[in-house]
């Protein structure tokens, strides 16, 4: 088992930035590659970005590419998502995932661990 825990949202303006964490913890989790989705009101839960633990494969949604950067922290067992110039449709309920991987024939993302969340919110 994986216990992911995010911290770091808020509300922000437009343009702003903001760097999300997540401490991982558990049974083998640095075996497995991390990532970032997030849900907004109405909307599915989407694929923001996936990295390894080595930090070496990293890729992200298109909406977010040039943006936002994802890393790791092996030391602190630490995910980190920073979101620069944020725009209000980034306005969503960010989650830290554990054994992020791509479904298998189909477009998109899946993962198996999830933590509880944490809001982000830009204003216009």
């Amino acid at each position: 088992q994986v216990q992911l825990v995010e911290s770091g949202g808020g509300l922000v303006q437009t343009g702003g930035s903001l760097r999300l964490s997540c401490a991982a913890s558990g049974r083998s989790f640095n075996s497995y590659a991390m990532g970032w989705f997030r849900q907004a009101p109405g909307k599915e839960r989407e694929f923001v970005a996936t990295v390894n633990w080595s930090g070496f494969s990293r890729n992200y949604a298109d909406s977010v590419k040039g943006r936002f950067t994802i890393s790791v922290d092996n030391a602190k067992k630490t995910v980190y998502l920073l979101m620069n110039s944020l725009k209000p449709e980034d306005t969503a309920v960010y989650y830290c995932a554990a054994n992020v991987r791509p479904y298998l024939g189909r477009p998109g993302y899946e993962a198996d661990y999830w933590g509880q969340g944490t809001q982000v919110t830009v204003s216009s």
